[in-house]
């Protein structure tokens, strides 16, 4: 029978090693030097009794030994890792991880919050806002709120809500000398745009709005540009002119008055394109998650209700 292994630090060491066949590279990401990962090689080579790597003058390379070690050694320490952050999910019941896109955290959940914490208290929650996709076996991630398609396999995935995209802009900039009564009255104002589109599908904007109104005759390609909703929203707020806002991300602040809804004319967002809430399959030691899930679930059935309420208006194809 084999002896055991050194250890896991030095099965750490030659998977980072291994990784980037570089051992200077390994040891920055291991925070060591590169003599100690050097150390920990030679002693894992002592132990199975065959050279791990293949060095030549200008590179590194595993040998077949090697790449058997390192296919075992990285899925060990994956399983390792990912159980690591079941155990400490476990001891924390009372605190949540919460992923969520910029604009969707600042204009919507963040907002929301206090109500979750009041229903919960000495609940810790803790938002990371992120585009990234998340790795739920990796990451200490309890939930994640993206939007897409709501595909992700392996795991459970809520439609959270879907948005229609209409013209909104701060009350106090309507004025008698520019009044917003006809579509073509925006010629007059400038023009808030959100450049964003995904898998070669943009998101409504104002070319489209404008069609859809009956206006074509302005340039698209004016006013002020951003690359997220939530700065966007903000700008028409202060005042700087009229965004396109998606209808979920602005029903605060329309109840709250700081935006108006000039015109009812509204453009689906595209069908494959909505926010889901995301969370692992069995959250059964989780009972934090569970909680937060059907609050958020409930919080947008609420939001959509108060637009619905409001009047949904002319919907364009």
């Amino acid at each position: 029978m084999i002896e055991l292994f050194p250890g896991l630090r030095s099965l750490r060491a030659f998977d980072a090693a291994a990784t980037y066949l570089n051992f200077t590279r390994a040891a920055e990401v291991l925070g060591v030097t590169p003599a100690a990962i050097s150390h920990q090689i030679k002693e894992l080579e002592g132990v199975v009794g065959v050279p791990l790597f293949a060095r030549t003058s200008r590179s590194m390379v595993l040998t077949r030994q090697g790449e058997i070690l390192h296919a075992a050694a990285h899925e060990s320490l994956e399983v390792l890792s990912r159980a690591l952050i079941r155990i400490k999910r476990m001891e924390n019941r009372q605190q949540i991880r919460v992923s969520a896109s910029p604009s969707l955290a600042a204009k919507w959940l963040v907002p929301r919050l206090e109500r979750f914490l009041g229903m919960h208290p000495g609940a810790d929650v803790r938002v990371d806002v992120s585009h990234a996709v998340v790795d739920f076996d990796r990451e200490d991630v309890d939930v994640a709120i993206r939007f897409g398609e709501g595909k992700y396999p392996g795991l459970r995935s809520d439609l959270l809500f879907q948005d229609n995209v209409f013209p909104v802009c701060s009350p106090k900039i309507i004025t008698k000398e520019r009044p917003l009564k006809t579509p073509r009255d925006l010629l007059r104002y400038t023009l808030i745009h959100l450049d964003w589109e995904a898998q070669g599908q943009p998101w409504p904007n104002w070319k489209m709005w404008m069609k859809a109104a009956g206006v074509n005759d302005f340039d698209d390609r004016a006013g002020l540009h951003f690359g997220q909703t939530s700065y966007a929203v903000q700008a028409a707020i202060d005042g700087l002119g009229v965004a396109l806002g998606d209808s979920n991300l602005v029903a605060d602040d329309l109840a709250a008055g700081r935006l108006v809804k000039p015109f009812e004319l509204s453009l689906r967002a595209p069908k494959s394109f909505a926010y889901f809430l995301i969370t692992r399959l069995d959250t059964s030691d989780a009972p934090l998650v569970d909680a937060f899930r059907d609050w958020c679930l409930t919080e947008a059935k609420q939001t959509e209700s108060r637009l619905a309420a409001n009047g949904a208006g002319t919907t364009a194809p």
